[in-house]
């Protein structure tokens, strides 16, 4: 499951702002002066090649640096620290890092609170709140979303733990709204634990109910109609399996509360995949149970439906399609379809039924990108992409009729929750403002904000949204989100970082934030990319970029790349790349296979050696997505664009900051360990490599804010100065950019 970082926000750098008016700033000169006094002074931190010899299909493939993959070992232990090192004497030399870091910590704390993750159940509404300073999201209910007055916390883990190292991985409130189970995990490790809590008091029950959420297959839980037990997913048992297989063979158990956690009923899964993710739902009635299975991270789902008379159906298999299933008011499933639908396609089955071939179509395929969708009380909303923004569709089931809902020009909606009758909120939010949770009431035909809704301390009137288009190698148009100060002077001269993800059928739609302001104030210019591998044009885009046809996503970010220098917006020495997860292969391949066309590489907790990703439990699940090297012409696709291998000795690569967590579930911090060890012993630039880990952080989930901070903060400072751009305070444009 490698996500991005932050599920509708691409960019790692978290929401911050510009109100600081000091101009204090570090002169270009002393940048450059103190990137030359640290290469005089520091050297690389030695690592010993230890070779080991693999043939795949007759193909020899020698490894110098297997022995980084063992971190239990003293010397890997030892070297790792020795690199962090390494990293931070040129870091925290830095002039910019520590104005950096205390503008963030300042605007982090003027930003408004953030509201996600709604659910309704029975006149209330819960949500996860988040508030800097503060350093975890929080639980919190509602009795409307038009009334703050009446929020109320249901459960803080800043609380539980002042350290902020607590986060909560996800939160299920039971049908009548009287209790809610959360699972908890440890700095960020998302190796979770679920527990129970009493609504109105907020203290928690007896119940506890361990190995129910892993990075791997993920975990979730629904309760029973009268709320006295709840059906979770879990993983096995030490001595119910093999050690190598703790983390896969997730099953679906059902747990009645107050009752020891070892008499739990065993309820379906033990037929599934090794790599099985399940996500499980329930009718609003709670007769029903939906488990929703995925085969690992390929995007093939099949869809188990539990009744009343306590048997588990299967309604479809991996080969028909199906990608997601709901729970209409009266009990009907509606499921989301591309089976001879790239673009996808809404069915409904009605309760009564049990075989697919019995399902109607009730919303056909368009030219529009069926993202989502919910039913209401006499329709269903569909939340629709259009290359990467949004729309929302309301189709009346009784006549066939269908209207847009109105939503913000070139935004994105990242959740819809379905209140009463027809009544529907929807969270809205676009590259320029922040998030505001609307309503919308198909009587009226208007939607309009509630009050939960960011206001932003940063202003950003100032900044336009360009969408171009980039011409790949195949000649595929690739879309691009060009975000810019108004007036930017298209001279070449324009510090420019480029994001890309492309994977998984993963969208990278508009959001808000305002650490890109910190980029903006300096003369930046931020770019998105709508890579291949994404969901952004439907099945057919995803599947254009996996697999075997990997490689077209490389070529789609190396088009944009090509693009932005070809239209003056930059040139190589000041332009940079930014990536994370499978956003970090793609940062990986693009500086092996194009190193002259960036000054700047940025790469979080990345999937380098492409060879060995599947030997890791999270790995495993990655094989219906990227492939497997027992395959021969997998292993082909693999080896040819796999980062670690493609590095040269004698190669000038641009300067690379790997940045990674030691409790990583989701993708092992060895490959940044080994792609470290490797670009510093190949690479012939005076540009440094540097690895930076941290021990209080996994993948991103659950990261404390101050950890994020302290990330940030080295981020911009190291790009900043790789890019030679002089840091100020001062929101004042870059003249030499503007006129």
């Amino acid at each position: 499951m490698n996500r991005p970082l932050e599920r509708g926000q691409p960019c790692p750098h978290g929401p911050v702002s510009s109100n600081s008016r000091t101009r204090l700033f570090a002169p270009l000169s002393l940048a450059f002066l103190a990137a030359t006094l640290f290469a005089s002074a520091v050297e690389i931190p030695s690592t010993p090649q230890h070779p080991v010899t693999n043939v795949y299909h007759g193909t020899v493939v020698v490894d110098d640096y297997i022995w980084l993959e063992n971190f239990s070992d003293p010397a890997v232990k030892k070297w790792n620290q020795a690199q962090n090192k390494f990293s931070r004497a040129y870091l925290d030399k830095l002039p910019a890092r520590a104005l950096v870091a205390d503008r963030l910590k300042k605007l982090y704390t003027a930003s408004s609170a953030n509201y996600f993750d709604l659910q309704y159940r029975q006149g209330t509404l819960f949500a996860m709140k988040f508030k800097p300073p503060e350093q975890q999201p929080w639980l919190v209910a509602l009795k409307s979303p038009d009334d703050i007055a009446t929020e109320r916390v249901v459960l803080d883990p800043n609380q539980l733990n002042p350290k902020g190292t607590t986060a909560i991985d996800f939160v299920v409130p039971s049908l009548d709204g009287r209790r809610v189970a959360v699972s908890l995990s440890e700095n960020g490790s998302e190796d979770g634990t679920l527990f129970v809590y009493d609504v109105e008091t907020g203290k928690p029950l007896p119940d506890r109910i361990p190995r129910v959420q892993y990075p791997t297959g993920g975990g979730s839980a629904v309760w029973n109609a009268d709320g006295t037990g709840i059906y979770y997913t879990r993983y096995p048992n030490p001595g119910e399996r093999p050690p190598a297989d703790l983390h896969f063979y997730q099953q679906v158990y059902f747990h009645p509360l107050g009752t020891p956690v070892g008499e739990d009923r065993y309820e379906f899964g033990r037929d599934l995949p090794r790599i099985a993710e399940i996500e499980l739902d329930s009718s609003r009635d709670g007769r029903y149970v939906l488990a929703t299975v995925a085969n690992g991270d390929g995007g093939e789902y099949a869809v188990y439906r539990h009744g009343p008379d306590g048997q588990w159906q299967q309604i479809t298999r991996f080969q028909d399609q199906v990608k997601h299933g709901e729970f209409g008011p009266d009990d009907a499933l509606f499921l989301l379809s591309c089976q001879d639908a790239p673009h996808g396609k809404i069915l409904r089955l009605p309760a009564s039924a049990t075989a697919l071939a019995d399902a109607e179509v009730v919303v056909p395929e368009s030219a529009a990108v069926i993202k989502g969708f919910c039913p209401s009380a006499s329709g269903i909303f569909v939340q629709d992409l259009v290359g990467g923004p949004s729309q929302i569709r309301f189709f009346n089931l009784a006549d066939r009729s269908q209207r847009l809902v109105p939503v913000k020009p070139i935004s994105a909606v990242q959740q819809l929750v379905w209140t009463e009758g027809d009544l529907l909120l929807f969270r809205n939010i676009s590259y320029v403002e922040p998030f505001v949770w609307m309503a919308f009431d198909p009587a009226t035909g208007q939607s309009r904000p509630t009050a939960l809704a960011g206001t932003s301390p940063a202003d950003f009137s100032d900044v336009e949204v360009l969408r171009e288009f980039a011409t790949s190698k195949d000649g595929t148009q690739v879309p691009m989100n060009i975000i810019r100060r108004k007036g930017t002077k298209l001279n070449g001269k324009n510090p420019t970082l480029l994001y890309g993800y492309g994977g998984y059928g993963i969208s990278l739609s508009p959001n808000f934030s305002v650490a890109r302001r910190v980029w903006l104030d300096q003369g930046g210019v931020y770019v998105v990319a709508n890579l291949r591998g994404g969901g952004e044009f439907g099945e057919e885009w995803h599947k254009a970029g996996n697999l075997t046809k990997k490689q077209n996503v490389f070529d789609d970010f190396i088009a944009c790349a090509e693009w932005l220098t070809r239209n003056g917006y930059t040139r190589p020495k000041q332009f940079a790349t930014e990536g994370a997860s499978n956003g970090g292969l793609l940062m990986g391949a693009a500086l092996t296979q194009r190193p002259d066309l960036f000054r700047a590489v940025v790469s979080h907790v990345g999937i380098y050696d492409s060879l060995r990703t599947e030997l890791e439990p999270n790995g495993a699940f990655n094989v219906t997505e990227f492939g497997t090297v027992k395959d021969p012409e997998q292993f082909r696709a693999l080896y040819a664009y796999s980062p670690y291998h493609r590095i040269r000795d004698g190669t000038r690569y641009p300067a690379v900051l790997l940045l990674t967590g030691d409790n990583d579930g989701r993708v092992n911090p060895f490959h940044s360990r080994k792609m470290a060890a490797r670009l510093q012993a190949a690479n012939r630039s005076k540009h440094p490599i540097f690895l930076r880990t941290t021990s209080a952080a996994g993948h991103g989930f659950g990261t404390a804010l101050d950890v994020r901070i302290a990330e940030e903060a080295d981020v911009f400072a190291f790009l900043f100065d790789q890019l030679g751009m002089k840091y100020k305070t001062s929101s004042q444009p870059d003249q030499d950019a503007t006129q």
